[in-house]
């Protein structure tokens, strides 16, 4: 499996939504690919940081900042 193939099928695989077999193909090219295992686990980590902390309204501060450094305007719908 290309790195290409298996960030194509990433959310799918974080979410459990693929069939085994696939999943056995990811894990293994994840274990031999020191970047791929990087990004499988820092997606986990966000995931689990969004289930745990993601519903909690960002700070006006930090929503300005996050604003800015993305280069939207005040008009961006972040909740």
């Amino acid at each position: 499996m290309l790195c290409k193939e298996m960030l194509g099928k990433l959310s799918e695989y974080i979410d459990g939504e693929l069939e085994a077999e696939l999943c056995a193909k990811i894990e293994h090219h994840v274990a031999e690919c020191s970047n791929c295992n990087i990004v499988v686990d820092t997606l986990r980590k966000t995931v689990t940081l969004y289930h745990d902390h993601g519903h909690e309204p960002l700070p006006e501060e930090v929503k300005q900042r996050l604003l800015a450094a993305l280069d939207l305007g005040p008009a961006a719908d972040l909740r």
